[in-house]
Order: structure tokens, then C-alpha cells, then sequence
């Protein structure tokens, strides 16, 4: 690729009918001048590219790095919830072993009391025949002593 410098030094052998030197090199001028500012313009696009390629590749790998970050994160708050749930589970077995428990506790209590209840009610029945046998031979003793008077 031509520089703006190699327009510039370009020489030009001179022949008797050949162009007028000073309208060339006005002209070469002229153009190294409009060519060098295109060669600039060249080279700052090239440097824009690199500097967007750079940055694309950096993007890139940001957005690789961010993929994977919510990939884990998704995995986890699957871990989480799914540990959660065990964990619902197993509040819910303790809480019905624990509601067995209590409502066995409960039906060995009624049982008790009931036993309870018939002891005393059997105690009161043999208390009132008992009773009822005194008033009996009370009566008896007082028919006796009444008809014996």
C-alpha cells in the first residue's frame, strides 16, 4: 500500500512534450494531501476495530460469565427449594408422629380415667349394698324390738 509519503517523493523523468512539472506537482500535492488524511482516516477505523474487537471479545466473555452465573443461580434456588420441600416433609411426619403420640397419650389417659370411673362405681355399688344390708338389719332390729315390746 502506497504511503502519503511515497506520493510525495515520486519523481517523474521529464521528456520534451511531457506534462507541465509544476501542474504535476501542484496535483501530487494535492492528492498526498487528500490521501494522507484518508491514510489517517484508515488507520483510526483500524484502531476502532481492534478497540470494538477487544471490547466484543470482553462482552463475550462477560455474557459467558453471566451465563453461567444464572445457570448456578438457577441450580441453586432449585437445591434451596427442593430442600425446602424436604424439609416441609419431614416438619409434617413429626408433627403427625407427634399428633400419634399425643392422641395414643390421650386414649391411655381416657382408659385410665374410664378404668377409674368403674373402680368407683363397682366400690359404690358394694358400698351401697353394703349400706343397704345395715339399713336392712337395722329395720330388722328395730321390728324385732318393736315386736318383742
Amino acid at each position: 500500500m502506497l504511503t502519503p509519503l511515497d506520493i510525495e517523493n515520486k519523481r517523474f523523468s521529464k521528456t520534451i512534450k511531457g506534462y507541465n512539472v509544476e501542474e504535476v506537482d501542484d496535483f501530487l500535492d494535492e492528492l498526498t494531501v487528500e490521501y494522507e488524511k484518508l491514510y489517517k482516516e484508515n488507520a483510526e477505523f483500524k484502531t476502532q476495530i481492534e478497540q470494538s474487537k477487544k471490547d466484543l471479545e470482553h462482552y463475550r466473555s462477560v455474557e459467558h460469565t453471566l451465563q453461567n452465573t444464572l445457570v448456578m443461580a438457577q441450580t441453586t434456588a432449585e437445591d434451596i427449594k427442593n430442600m425446602a420441600h424436604k424439609q416441609a416433609d419431614q416438619i409434617i411426619r413429626d408433627a403427625q408422629g407427634e399428633a400419634r403420640r399425643s392422641i395414643d397419650e390421650l386414649n391411655k389417659e381416657e382408659f385410665d380415667v374410664k378404668r377409674r370411673l368403674e373402680d368407683v362405681k363397682r366400690q359404690f355399688d358394694v358400698y351401697k349394698a353394703k349400706m343397704e344390708a345395715l339399713l336392712i338389719s337395722q329395720l330388722e332390729l328395730l321390728q324385732d324390738k318393736n315386736e318383742n315390746e
